[in-house]
């Protein structure tokens, strides 16, 4: 597949402006002062992480050579998705009011913190964003799951065997996405037309070698290979356990259906419930609907917006999808599991019905 280009960008002012509906909210989030930036909730955020990541290569070296290194290995699992997280703020400029400073931010705990690059991340992300859960459009929903029953049916590659049994492999996959995202950072770094390329590379090296470098120097070879593994492993699958519920068993779109603004973020979200922390375990991703209505939101801003967003769905009579932690997983694998069934059963004939026509 092509690169996309770099220049989407779904927070751009023109692109939060479609529709009467949406236009109105709008309104009333910014006169409530939820647009506006959060730089103290930033500052404590960013050094408490920053701390964080320092302290757990800290204990890697200081701990010696043994097996209890591999609690460190889950700690420092943690503090890396949390540093996804603030990426992820930066990639969508919530914290600071300039592109550049965001960028450099995002250098800093993305590409040099975690080895991922947050130039193509950016443009991945912001591409799922302007086509959430549609068929061709969102690179989320092409990957190695099926959202939606047709593109199970008309799928004719390996990934047929994955998505008949999809719910099933789901988790263990999820150990396979920290991998992926580093591959994928540097697959783009030298194919893609990613900005300030150089930088970009040499920070994902510097990472590289010096997880690598660390882990061997504090550990035997044995002990640091499964370090490492597990460290990744744990890694992707918080990442993924973050993702799993935002989107899975929504309302999925063709290229063809024509929705608005403010109904296809709404439809094809879902918030996850569960209080502080919820908010700080998922980086605030459980507020998945008001992040895609307003993803220049700052994240300690979503928790306000939440009751609002909500009042004015209800306005307006457009389902507004929420649920517990287990309830959210219950759905979203239960929704896989559907759609793996026509493969499971022998059927490869492509789907007559919209999987839209499920919309909540």
């Amino acid at each position: 597949m092509s690169a996309p280009t770099l220049t989407v960008d779904v927070t751009a002012p023109e692109c939060t402006a479609r529709g009467s509906d949406y236009a109105v909210l709008a309104r009333r989030v910014r006169e409530a002062g939820l647009l506006d930036r959060r730089y103290p909730y930033y500052a404590w955020k960013s050094a408490v992480v920053a701390a964080a990541w320092v302290a757990g290569w800290a204990l890697l070296i200081a701990g010696g050579d043994s097996w209890w290194q591999l609690t460190t290995a889950a700690f420092l699992a943690a503090v890396f998705a949390q540093c996804a997280f603030l990426g992820h703020d930066a990639g969508h400029r919530q914290i600071f009011a300039t592109r550049r400073a965001n960028y450099l931010y995002g250098l800093i705990f993305g590409n040099l913190g975690i080895g991922v690059s947050v130039g193509w991340w950016t443009a991945n992300h912001n591409r799922h964003h302007a086509h959430p859960n549609t068929d061709d459009g969102d690179p989320d929903a092409m990957g190695v799951l099926a959202f939606s029953t047709e593109r199970a049916r008309t799928d004719r590659t390996w990934r047929r065997f994955i998505m008949r049994y999809q719910a099933w492999l789901f988790f263990p996959l999820l150990l396979l996405e920290g991998g992926s995202l580093h591959a994928a950072s540097a697959r783009a770094v030298v194919n893609w037309p990613i900005r300030h390329r150089m930088w970009e590379g040499l920070l994902l090296a510097t990472h590289l070698a010096g997880l690598v470098a660390v882990a061997f120097v504090a550990l035997s070879p044995l002990k640091a290979v499964v370090f490492l593994a597990l460290q990744q492993g744990l890694f992707g699958l918080y990442m993924g356990c973050t993702f799993a519920p935002n989107h899975k068993g929504m309302a999925v779109f063709s290229a063809r259906d024509q929705v608005d603004f403010l109904r296809r973020q709404v439809l094809t979200s879902r918030n996850v419930t569960g209080g502080p922390l919820i908010d700080a375990a998922m980086g605030g991703l459980n507020y998945q609907i008001e992040h895609h209505l307003f993803p220049t939101m700052p994240r300690p801003n979503l928790r306000r917006a939440q009751p609002l967003v909500a009042g004015y769905c209800a306005e307006l009579g457009v389902s507004y999808c929420e649920a517990g932690v287990i309830a959210s997983y219950s759905d979203a694998l239960r929704h896989l599991h559907e759609v793996g069934r026509p493969l499971r059963e022998g059927d490869s004939s492509p789907s007559t019905t919209s999987d839209s026509a499920g919309w909540r």
